[in-house]
């Protein structure tokens, strides 16, 4: 499994590289940082294996808990009251939290239900939200629903998050 998320992983580098060296003709790359909660830093696992990522990859947020995400990435405690943690609303404010809170020029954000438990009717075992913000631009979100036990859906949403990452 790390062969896949190794590749993808240095492929966001290359874009970030190569992004940052057009936009500011051959000066640094573009920086990343991550909002993490569902797997638990997984994405910035991924990406720190990567020989050189310091070039690129600027910080990660692992925000489990409710308390960090409001704490480390300013996400507001009526929003989780009123939509949960896993959410449309609570994911974009992890991302731009994530953004203001460093000096990166992207981040994303994921929040989610890896199981087995705390699956809903409405949010099932699975269910994974994503925004993806780039500084000065809008942000995009998305649901999947992913199936599988715990690690494979922990999986499923690093390589998804990556892969988003490639078209950012």
């Amino acid at each position: 499994m790390s062969d896949d998320l190794d590749k993808l992983a240095a492929q966001v580098g290359a874009v970030l590289k190569a992004k940052g060296e057009k936009r500011a003709r051959g000066a640094k790359s573009l920086l990343l940082a991550t909002a993490e909660s569902c797997t638990g830093g997984g994405i910035a696992e991924a990406i720190t294996r990567i020989p050189g990522s310091s070039a690129w990859f600027d910080r990660a947020f692992v925000t489990y808990s409710n308390e960090a995400k409001v704490e480390m990435l300013g996400v507001e405690s009526n929003a989780i009251d009123r939509y949960g943690e896993v959410s449309d609303a609570v994911v974009r404010q992890m991302a731009e939290g994530a953004l203001a809170r460093s000096k990166a020029h992207l981040a994303v954000a994921v929040t989610g239900i890896a199981g087995p438990g705390g699956g809903t009717v409405d949010k099932p075992v699975g269910t994974v939200w994503f925004a993806w913000v780039v500084r000065d631009k809008s942000i995009v979100s998305e649901r999947c629903v992913f199936s599988g036990d715990r690690a494979a859906i922990r999986h499923q949403t690093i390589v998804h998050a990556l892969s988003k990452l490639l078209h950012n």
